[in-house]
């Protein structure tokens, strides 16, 4: 297939091995992230230390943002998904054979920039070939993959039990394993037009223009997701949480998000992505800043997490959908770069600003400052238009 011709609605086989990578790819994050800031903890290394070597992780998908349209335009979404496995599978397996701090803030550097290729041809190949009046469910399919892996991924916490290495072997065999069947995929690329070639210098800023609400989730998403993952162990430990019921609450999100996302998905292809995405920050917001109201106690802080992944879980995911309803198709790439850029903005933000709340404010600052950002988008929304150019895209 030449570059310029069109990608068809996903069949089955494509759709079952897409979601397979990012199920992969989210037990990756799922598992490294706290698995990492547990064995920093273990070296006395300090919280704010600790979530700025967890934000190289997301240096690396942002940096490659800059420049990973062009390749996938020409190289196609099959070979940007193998490289970004062979990347991720490389950093991960050496993280417990080469164990200086600096490493692995490098080693984190590289595994971003393969979950990050990964994500963004999977997201976009999807998205791409999804039919509008259905583009919730497939999208919310994504999302719920990557909340399965995402959840599972800090159950392998406990394999540490076994040995350092373990968990980490495990994540390269399912990376090894999920490679042997995208090989089997058929090359397909990004659609391209005359009319993108001619406007190429402008497109991000008619991207901004058409759908900036649309691609602000990503930002919160990312938010909240590093702080999460990175910081909430610490905040378990600070708290006197055992190390078994951090591995458990973190996948709280994950299960939550499973049980809601698919029904969002519905419902926003039934009422519309903005107020259904609205709706999700307003209430997830409340329930962040009642997390510290549940101190220790294990259960009512696993509802109120599952609760929260229920109605953010598919927040990335939406986003991404609702800048697909109001943007021309040509321009999809570019906000899928722009959607992933601004996830990694708030990535690179979540650990470094909660891991110096930790540790110099106070252990409950995480949840004030989620709480606080996810109802601002909800307030934002009261008070923006949507656009006038989602009838401009063809399907």
């Amino acid at each position: 297939m030449s570059p310029i011709e069109l990608t068809a609605a996903p069949s089955r086989k494509r759709l079952f091995i897409l979601l397979s990578v990012t199920l992969v790819s989210g037990f990756n994050q799922g598992l490294i992230l706290p698995l990492l800031s547990i064995l920093l903890d273990r070296q006395g290394v300090s919280s704010d230390v600790n979530g700025i070597n967890s934000m190289a992780l997301y240096i690396g998908t942002f940096s490659t943002m800059f420049f990973i349209e062009k390749p996938i335009r020409s190289m196609g979404y099959k070979k940007g998904i193998i490289i970004g496995i062979i990347l991720a599978a490389l950093g991960t397996l050496l993280f417990p054979f080469l164990t200086s701090i600096w490493v692995w803030f490098v080693l984190r550097i590289i595994v971003g920039v393969g979950d990050s290729a990964l994500h963004y041809c999977t997201q976009l190949w999807i998205v791409s070939s999804s039919p509008a009046e259905s583009r919730g469910r497939y999208i919310s399919l994504y999302g719920m993959a990557y909340g399965i892996g995402f959840s599972l991924g800090p159950t392998g916490i406990n394999l540490l039990s076994i040995g350092d290495w373990v968990p980490f072997c495990l994540n390269t065999v399912l990376f090894v394993a999920i490679l042997l069947f995208v090989r089997t995929l058929h090359p397909e690329y990004p659609e391209h037009s005359a009319k993108l070639a001619s406007s190429s210098s402008n497109r991000y800023a008619r991207v901004y223009r058409i759908a900036w609400f649309a691609l602000l989730p990503a930002i919160l998403y990312g938010l909240m997701e590093a702080t999460m993952n990175s910081n909430f162990p610490l905040y378990g430990l600070r708290i006197h949480l055992s190390q078994a019921s951090i591995s458990l609450l973190l996948p709280a999100l994950g299960v939550g998000s499973l049980l809601l996302m698919f029904p969002l998905g519905m419902l926003s292809d039934r009422i519309g992505r903005k107020p259904v995405l609205m709706g999700c920050a307003g209430i997830a917001g409340l329930m962040f800043l009642a997390v510290p109201l549940a101190g220790d106690n294990v259960l009512v802080l696993f509802i109120l997490l599952a609760m929260i992944g229920g109605f953010i879980g598919s927040f990335f995911s939406l986003g991404l959908a609702y800048a697909a309803d109001l943007l021309p198709r040509e321009l999809l790439p570019s906000a899928n770069v722009t959607a992933s850029i601004h996830f990694s903005i708030g990535s690179l933000l979540g650990p470094g600003i909660s891991g110096f709340g930790i540790q110099y404010v106070s252990t409950n600052s995480m949840f004030i400052m989620l709480g606080s950002a996810f109802t601002l988008f909800a307030l934002i929304g009261l008070f923006t238009r949507e656009a006038r150019h989602q009838k401009l895209q063809s399907h």
